[in-house]
C-alpha cells in the first residue's frame, strides 16, 4: 500500500511527483532544493541552500511521523562539487551518528538553478 505523503511546510512539488511516498514502513523522499516553501524562491548560496532543503525534508517527514534519526540513506547532488566541503558542514550540524549512508554526485544541472538537491530514504 502507498501512501503519498504532502505539506505545505515543504515546497509543492514542480512536476508529476509526490513530495515524498511511504509504502509499508519504507519513506521515499523526492529531492528537495533550498527553496522557501513561503516565496517559492531559492536561498543564496550553497549552504543557505542545503539547510533549506534539510528544512523541507524534516517537514515531509514529520508528515509520516519520521525524523532526521530514520534516515537510512541520503543522496546529495551538487552543481559544482567544490562546493563539497560546504555542504558537508551544514550535513555534519544535521546528521548525529551514526549517519546514513551517502552518496554524493556532480551535477551538469539541477531544477531552477539550484546548486544542491538533496534526497532521502527513511525507515519507521
Amino acid at each position: 500500500m502507498k501512501i503519498h505523503l504532502t505539506t505545505e511546510r515543504a515546497p509543492a512539488a514542480i512536476g508529476p511527483y509526490s513530495q515524498g511516498v511511504r509504502c509499508v514502513d519504507t519513506v521515499y523522499l523526492s529531492g528537495q532544493l533550498g527553496l522557501d516553501p513561503k516565496t517559492g524562491t531559492l536561498k543564496n548560496g550553497v549552504e543557505a541552500q542545503t539547510v533549506q532543503a534539510f528544512a523541507n525534508i524534516v517537514a515531509v517527514l514529520d508528515v509520516a511521523g519520521l525524523t532526521l534519526a530514520d534516515v537510512v540513506k541520503t543522496t546529495v547532488f551538487l552543481k559544482d562539487l567544490d562546493d563539497f566541503e560546504k555542504m558537508n558542514a551544514v550535513y555534519a550540524r544535521t546528521f548525529e551518528a551514526p549517519y546514513p549512508a551517502r552518496s554524493t554526485v556532480q551535477v551538469a544541472r539541477l531544477p531552477k538553478d539550484a546548486l544542491v538537491e538533496i534526497e532521502v530514504t527513511a525507515i519507521k
